[in-house]
């Protein structure tokens, strides 16, 4: 029957189409599924992995720690024994060595005669020095002293005008004191301190310019009959006036070798140093030129 046929036709179309229309989703479905099925089984196989790799890391770290714990060992004890016999023999040797100083070294009323002669010469020094502390102090309070009583008379210089005079009795010598002040003594005693007249220079820098080197000048360092040596006579002017003999021969124009190497004639001269003499020469006035 074609009715039937055409049916059945439509049917299958139907069926190819939404097949077709499903091929994609079922497709990624079905590559979801297998990513989700592999993965499942290479995380399983790589966390048997991991559990073989530990299991033999830790078999193997085990044997190297314990290979690495004797080593330790048996350096602690070898240490320890070479510590122990080095405390024992030098225990030995002090013994010994104790024995023998005792026995052919040392004497010990020889070392007790060198203390004795130290402790004696011990204090000999420290008697001697003891001397010397006490010069010392002596000699630093006479020293405070002497400037102690060098500034007093400076003072005394400062203040003698304030010395008691016959007709006006002075601030140290009043009348209601039954003897004069100790200031008013030394002033009688000191002579008043003079005033310098001016701004005199230092005496030591007076000296230096009293005796400082000759400095000439050019002037006298040039000697009077300068032109008369520099002068230099001429064969024209200095030779008389005659026939030259035949044969003669004038080197000075033959051999010009000769002046080979030498420097030529300087027509210019250095300059003058005008202030060569500056800040050490002084005026009437006492000023620096």
């Amino acid at each position: 029957n074609m009715a039937t046929l055409e049916k059945l036709y439509k049917q299958v179309e139907n069926i190819k189409a939404i097949a077709e229309e499903n091929r994609q989703k079922e497709n990624e479905a079905a590559v979801r599924i297998q990513s989700w099925f592999r993965g499942c089984q290479v995380r399983a196989y790589v966390s048997l992995l991991h559990k073989n790799a530990t299991s033999i890391q830790k078999i193997w770290h085990g044997l190297t720690a314990r290979a690495l714990f004797r080593q330790r060992v048996k350096t602690a004890y070898f240490i320890t024994k070479m510590n122990f016999y080095n405390k024992m023999a030098v225990k030995i040797q002090q013994r010994w060595r104790g024995y023998y100083v005792r026995k052919y070294v040392h004497d010990y009323y020889a070392r007790k005669r060198y203390l004795e002669g130290l402790t004696r010469k011990n204090k000999h020094i420290r008697r001697d020095l003891e001397e010397v502390a006490e010069l010392q102090w002596k000699e630093r309070e006479r020293i405070t002293l002497e400037k102690q009583e060098k500034e007093k008379n400076i003072q005394a210089q400062r203040l003698h005008f304030l010395l008691s005079t016959k007709q006006c009795l002075g601030v140290f010598n009043l009348p209601f004191r039954t003897e004069p002040d100790e200031t008013e003594l030394r002033l009688r005693k000191v002579r008043p301190l003079l005033v310098r007249s001016g701004p005199f220079r230092p005496a030591l820098e007076v000296q230096q310019q009293r005796h400082r080197p000759l400095e000439p000048s050019l002037h006298i360092i040039t000697s009077i009959t300068a032109l008369e040596e520099q002068y230099e006579g001429l064969m024209h002017t200095s030779t008389p006036f005659e026939q030259v003999a035949y044969g003669t021969k004038h080197f000075r124009e033959e051999h010009k070798e000769y002046l080979k190497g030498k420097k030529p004639f300087k027509t210019v001269f250095t300059t003058c140093h005008v202030f060569d003499k500056f800040g050490r020469l002084y005026s009437s006035a006492g000023n620096i030129v």
